[in-house]
């Protein structure tokens, strides 16, 4: 249970490896993934979870060795929050930025589309805000994955 079948700067290096891939995965597949999880997109990241736990672990299954992984996983979290919070660029990078998804009542179909955004969701974040597409004066996609409307002033 104590004894650790693989040395100890190997798990901080499985660790590492595997955080850094994910996060690029997680990146790469858009906002919405990471916003609103659709029960598909929480089955996705439930099945990553048990793809990569092997790798994480190099099949050592002592106590110690999960310890070092899960400290190895929070100190990187808290690392890439402590730089995104001080650079733009960093967070920009990490975070992403909002996408213009409309203004003045017209819809940008192909940043929707790029985006991945469909136009149910859309109509969603009009509906929820209140605000006809005719009265929308911006439609953003938030970094967070977030539809936010902002309505004319009238």
């Amino acid at each position: 249970m104590f004894d650790m079948s693989l040395p100890w700067w190997e798990f901080v290096l499985r660790g590492f490896i595997v955080y850094c891939v994910l996060l690029l995965l997680v990146r790469v597949s858009g906002k919405r993934t990471v916003g609103q999880f659709t029960p598909f997109d929480l089955l996705v990241v439930m099945l990553l979870s048990e793809a990569v736990s092997n790798s994480l672990s190099g099949g050592d299954d002592s106590l110690p060795g999960g310890l070092l992984i899960a400290c190895t996983l929070i100190a990187l979290n808290i690392g890439i929050g402590f730089i995104s919070s001080r650079s733009r660029k960093v967070a920009a990078l990490i975070d992403g930025e909002c996408l213009l998804l409309g203004r003045d009542g017209n819809l940008y179909k192909d940043v929707m589309k790029r985006a991945r955004i469909a136009e149910s969701d859309v109509e969603q974040a009009l509906r929820e805000a209140d605000v006809e597409l005719a009265k929308a004066k911006c439609i953003f996609l938030e970094a967070d994955g977030k539809i936010t409307v902002l309505e004319k002033k009238t």
